[in-house]
């Protein structure tokens, strides 16, 4: 099964006296091949369970680099019994086109050593809620190129890992990431603001009971005053998967109508 002239031509001339002169070979190539992807799924799954009950984050890079390992070994044992190619001359010749090779995939490389550095270092792992460049998410894996950041919509951001190394990325706690506001104006004569902070928050936490984020309820803050009275804001913490819009329309919805609210503060003062 030598890679050679003759034998292409004796297996295009006579296949059937080609395969019974090489079946050794092929039986010896199918049994690394299947032994290898049998090693493969068994090794993968038992560094899965080992890397989620470890201190190491459970990142696919970890994984994939130790598939990368073992199939190499595979082809190495194949490469002179099957295919009559010696190991080390085939590694001399990568040796000798590397510097070349190392250009070209310079941005890979650059991107393989940012994702150890960053698993490592534990800069960023799967779970961390994460804003980059003004982009928040979290993170769902980091590959061999890429950091997968989910946002709360549900879209995918690819971050090469070399950009992480530079870009300013801030973590956040669960209940920043999930913070959203409601606006509103109090009538300038409605000054009992405790007893109207209570009304919000009731109206607004019956509201949104099923899509708030748990232990954390509607707050009211005042902020300052208007011509038009007190200004304050309901914030408002929204359980994962859930847009942040939705959170705002039932809380706007909850609270609209309510005597106490200035109901079109930027139409009176165009009619002033």
């Amino acid at each position: 099964m030598d890679i050679t002239q003759g034998s292409l031509r004796n297996l295009i001339e006579n296949p059937l006296a080609w395969l019974e002169s090489n079946a050794s070979r092929i039986i010896f190539l199918v049994i690394v091949i299947a032994a290898a992807a049998i090693v493969v799924k068994v090794v993968t799954r038992g560094m899965g369970i080992a890397l989620d009950k470890s201190d190491i984050p459970s990142a696919s890079i970890f994984i994939n680099i130790v598939r990368v390992l073992i199939w190499v070994f595979a082809i190495s044992i194949v490469l002179q019994p099957v295919f009559g190619i010696n190991p080390t001359s085939l590694m001399t010749a990568l040796g000798v086109g590397g510097i070349a090779v190392s250009f070209g995939l310079k941005d890979t490389i650059s991107n393989i050593i940012g994702g150890f550095g960053l698993m490592l270092g534990k800069v960023v792992q799967p779970g961390d809620l994460v804003s980059i460049n003004g982009a928040t998410g979290l993170v769902k894996d980091v590959t061999w190129r890429h950091t997968i950041v989910t946002e709360r919509d549900g879209s995918e951001m690819w971050i090469p890992n070399s950009v992480l190394n530079t870009a300013a990325l801030k973590k956040m706690p669960e209940s920043n990431e999930a913070m959203t506001t409601v606006s509103f104006t109090i009538r300038g004569n409605d000054t009992d603001t405790d007893a109207i902070a209570k009304t919000v928050v009731d109206a607004v936490r019956a509201a949104t009971d099923d899509i708030m984020l748990p232990d954390n309820p509607p707050i009211v803050k005042f902020s300052g005053f208007s011509p038009y009275g007190i200004e304050g804001r309901v914030l408002l913490f929204t359980k994962p998967g859930v847009l942040l819009s939705t959170m705002q329309d039932r809380a706007a919805r909850a609270i609209a109508g309510e005597g106490f609210l200035v109901q079109n503060a930027a139409g009176a003062e165009e009619e002033r």
